[in-house]
């Protein structure tokens, strides 16, 4: 069954793109110059969404069909963790960091930049429980 790799693959995936943005890229937005900032912001928007876009959209998706048609001998609570951490994760996303970006548009803003980089702490963090979820849920899936 395809569902499970496919689903942890996508999971994994936004692992190391959260942590690399976290630890690396985030922290080097006010290296900066002043003068930049507003074109770099905006090509930072434009060309992440093509990467953690469709991840994040397969994410959901198998997530939700874990849940709706778990995989023969898959814990339902499995399932169910997995799909609230991906709901936080977009909620956080959605609500925090994007409009986070938008304010950023606009030129930097250590404040903005500041709260940017504590709260993604939150995706980060939901991330790697999931990232831990999936591979037990990957040998869940072995043994099954």
């Amino acid at each position: 069954m395809i569902l499970l790799p496919l689903h942890a693959a996508a999971t994994l995936v936004l692992f190391g793109v959260i942590l690399i943005v976290q630890r690396v890229h985030y922290p080097l937005f006010h290296y900066v110059r002043a003068a930049d900032y507003e074109a770099f912001q905006a090509a930072h928007m434009r060309r992440i969404t093509w990467i953690v876009g469709p991840a994040m959209a397969v994410e959901l998706t198998t997530a939700g069909w874990i849940v709706w048609a778990p995989p023969p001998g898959l814990p339902a609570w499995m399932g169910w963790a997995g799909l609230a951490l991906v709901l936080v994760i977009w909620a956080t996303t959605g609500l925090v960091q994007v409009p986070l970006h938008a304010r950023l548009t606009q030129g930097f803003d250590a404040a903005a930049h500041r709260r940017l980089v504590a709260t993604n702490w939150v995706r980060t963090a939901a991330w790697a429980l999931r990232a831990g979820l999936v591979c037990w849920m990957l040998g869940w899936g072995l043994r099954a």
